[in-house]
């Protein structure tokens, strides 16, 4: 099952699990210079150029979470890689799957600007830059 948490529920379960495990989905160029939460590992569900399906992420994320009853948080920009990379977990027997609702940078507002009505970091959570 997976579950949904919007980003501070999220930042409760890493702060109080010492066992759970943030995986960021994003592109490298977004984890590395758009920001990240501290200690998120860094596995993109899709990678440049042309946003092609990472095959291995599965695989890359085992080493992570190797004990598929960890809990397996999964962030991307805004909400949406995150839930096909859950899927992805989950159709390999993980079984504590959180998507983090409206990702690092939150949907877009009516002016085509993110971190403005939602996301990780438009709530003030700790986050950092590569």
């Amino acid at each position: 099952m997976i579950e949904n948490l919007d980003p501070k529920q999220a930042w409760d379960v890493l702060l109080n699990n010492a066992s759970a495990v943030l995986i960021d989905v994003r592109t490298a160029i977004e984890h590395s210079f758009v920001g990240h939460p501290p200690k998120a590992i860094h596995v993109a569900w899709k990678e440049f150029p042309g946003m092609q399906l990472n095959n291995g992420f599965v695989e890359q994320v085992r080493p992570h979470a190797p004990d598929k009853s960890t809990p397996v948080l999964l962030l991307c920009r805004s909400g949406v890689r995150s839930v096909d990379a859950a899927k992805a977990l989950e159709a390999d027997g993980y079984q504590h799957l959180i998507n983090i609702l409206e990702g690092f940078e939150g949907p877009l507002d009516e002016h085509q600007h993110r971190n403005t009505v939602g996301g990780w970091r438009f709530h003030g959570l700790p986050w950092q830059q590569s």
